[in-house]
């Protein structure tokens, strides 16, 4: 596989090349310091606002028109926001790369954020805000990220009603002049190797160059606060028939070494139907419907999310059972076992072989390498470092594991007990 490239472009922003053998697309993932953390209190709901406009006019292309050039080329592509960042794809022919690359560099330096697209794009994300009524596993899950995490760190990227409604175009483009800067962005490509290697790297540079011209500097940092709910329970009173119980604490963040030891330990409480919690709260004691555990990880925190939705009646002895589990894990009765290690390690390499497959997968994961670690790896480099770690490894790691402040939200119509 050849390697991969990092170059700092003139404008500051670091571009990273990785040619793909045995592929003809190409995948493009731009992060610029756009997400919902960056908003005002008052403008909440700014990048989801943002996600919608960029894909309605950029540069001479009203909304249409941009639409056809797009479906001309025959590539597709997208916007949507995180907490930190706007993240900008597509995925095209390597050989329609350089007509890709003035469309996408409008959409960052030159979005028309037009009158008549900004009122049905404030519909839809109000649309999506009004429609978590009839969602009430992510109505506690958005609750419980609200209590745990700092501010602004806690928002859940749909913005406010209030915030929504009060935005107007010249916030629009104000807030994104001020936000879409290149020193805290970064571009990833990744995928055919004819057009990314050797000299046609350096001729995407010199276009990327050339299109960034009168680009330059920063973004304002973020200013993290401290939550003073973090640990606490909380009730959301629902008619629902249901009950859903989520609970988070905290995990070691990405740049950790420990981060790849917990993404296993992920695995074997919740990397399938022979995984722990599915065996122990609904297969043993048939206590729920539904029952799962994920880790994710950023630059400077990460974050384990527990769930469980279940009935009313046994409701009660999921939320112990739960926490009973994701505690005895790290004692030594709740060890990994050699059988569970190994089948967690069958997964997440399997995860490793297909994000490989696709070039949009991989542009993505350049990306969120370089903001979370400083510097983009290879798959190869990925699998390595799984492929050393031990059962006692992970065992050592779980015996010195805490899981510190774990914040519980629950949404039905029954009040539970915080298990001790």
């Amino acid at each position: 596989m050849p390697p991969i490239r990092t170059i700092t472009l003139a404008s500051g922003m670091p571009l990273i090349l990785e040619p793909m053998t045995g592929v003809r697309s190409i995948g493009l993932t731009w992060l610029l310091p756009a997400g919902s953390a960056t908003e005002p209190d008052a403008r909440q709901g700014l990048s989801s606002l943002w996600s919608e406009l960029l894909m309605r006019g950029a540069g001479d292309l009203d909304s249409r028109q941009q639409a056809d050039a797009w479906d001309r080329i025959g590539a597709s592509r997208s916007a949507d926001a995180s907490t930190m960042h706007m993240r900008i794809g597509c995925t095209a022919l390597g050989t329609r790369l350089h007509e890709v690359l003035p469309l996408v560099v409008d959409m960052v330096l030159r979005p028309r954020f037009d009158e008549a697209s900004i009122e049905p794009s404030r519909d839809l994300a109000l649309q999506a805000i009004e429609s978590l009524k009839d969602d009430p596993q992510e109505r506690a899950v958005i609750a419980a990220k609200e209590l745990h995490a700092h501010p602004p760190l806690n928002r859940s990227g749909l913005g406010t009603v209030e915030g929504l409604e009060a935005i107007t175009r010249d916030d629009l483009i104000s807030g994104w002049l001020e936000r879409a800067r290149p020193v805290g962005s970064v571009l990833g490509i990744a995928g055919d190797a004819d057009v990314l290697g050797g000299g046609g790297g350096d001729a995407i540079v010199r276009t990327m160059d050339r299109l960034l011209a009168a680009w330059s500097g920063q973004a304002p940092a973020v200013r993290v606060g401290v939550s003073a709910t973090r640990g606490t329970y909380r009730h959301i009173d629902d008619p629902s028939s249901q009950i859903q119980i989520v609970a988070l604490h905290e995990a070691p963040a990405e740049p950790s070494p420990d981060s790849r030891l917990e993404r296993v330990v992920a695995s074997v409480l919740s990397g399938g139907m022979s995984a722990r919690l599915f065996t122990e709260v609904r297969e043993k004691r048939a206590l729920c419907y539904s029952v799962s555990q994920s880790y994710s990880s950023d630059r400077d925190f990460g974050r384990v999310l527990a769930y469980v939705g279940t009935t009313p009646e046994r409701s009660q002895e999921s939320l112990t059972v739960l926490m009973a589990e994701l505690a005895r894990i790290s004692t030594r009765e709740g060890a990994v076992t050699t059988q569970e290690f190994e089948r967690a390690l069958i997964g997440i390499r399997a995860g490793i072989v297909l994000s490989g497959e696709s070039t949009g997968a991989r542009a993505a994961a350049l990306v969120s390498d370089h903001y979370r670690l400083g510097r983009a790896r290879s798959l190869e480099e990925i699998a390595t470092q799984y492929a050393s770690i031990t059962l006692n490894e992970v065992n050592h790691y779980l015996e010195r594991r805490k899981l510190g402040d774990v914040t519980i939200v629950t949404l039905g119509a029954k009040e539970l007990s915080r298990p001790e």
